[in-house]
This record gives structure tokens, sequence and C-alpha cells, in this order.
């Protein structure tokens, strides 16, 4: 069962990571980071986080096989947070688990209505 204020942020850019982390704790989240796909995983796995952030172009396993990976063992939120917003983009990320997509660069605000959204859903 997912940990209601809990968030994995898997980011591989350091500053956007920082950003998204700042943005979540602000918002009562207790956020825990990884700066690639494997390492984001094992978090998911030990923390079962109501919400994971997740980039989709990083080294080692990507984006979309991070959430095919993670959905197999958990039911946490995937919000893909990317530059990488293609339609079919869009539709390779929700093939692949995520429950929602926003396009880098974001808001603050337009993450945490994201954020807050995805997590409200029954």
């Amino acid at each position: 069962m997912p940990h209601a204020r809990v968030a994995v942020v898997i980011e591989d850019d350091a500053d956007i990571r920082s950003l998204i982390c700042t943005v979540l704790t602000g918002s009562g989240f207790d956020v825990h980071t990884a700066s690639a796909g494997l390492e984001g995983i094992e978090l998911v796995r030990q923390l079962s986080p109501a919400v994971t952030t997740l980039d989709v172009s990083m080294p080692g396993i990507d984006g979309y096989e991070t959430a095919r990976r993670i959905r197999a063992f958990s039911d946490t939120r995937i919000l893909m947070v990317t530059a990488r917003a293609d339609e079919s983009d869009v539709r390779l990320g929700r093939e692949a688990g995520a429950d929602d997509y926003i396009a880098k660069p974001f808001r603050p605000r337009d993450l945490r209505a994201h954020v807050e959204e995805i997590v409200g859903r029954d």
C-alpha cells in the first residue's frame, strides 16, 4: 500500500531533481531522490511512495523501461517529467505505465497541480 505523502524523484539532472524535490517538499511530501532508473526502482520498492516522478531521457535504462519495471510491482502514481513531449512520447509513457505527463520546462505550480491531481485519484 502506498504511503500517502512519500515521493520518489528519478531524474538525472541535479538542478531539475533539486527543483522537483523543493516543490514536493513544499507540498508536504517526504521526498527521496535517485539519479538513475535502477536506483529509483529500488527506492520505489523500499518506500512504496504515493507518487514517483520520472524523467524519460536518462543514462542506463530510460524512463519508459523504468516505468515498466516499477509497474510490475507497484501502484505508485507515476508522473513523467520530461522534455520529450511529442504526442508519441506521451503515448509511449502511458503505455509504459505513467499516470500523467508534464513537459519541461514546467512551472512549479503546474508540477504541484499535476502531482496533487494524480495522488488524489482513486
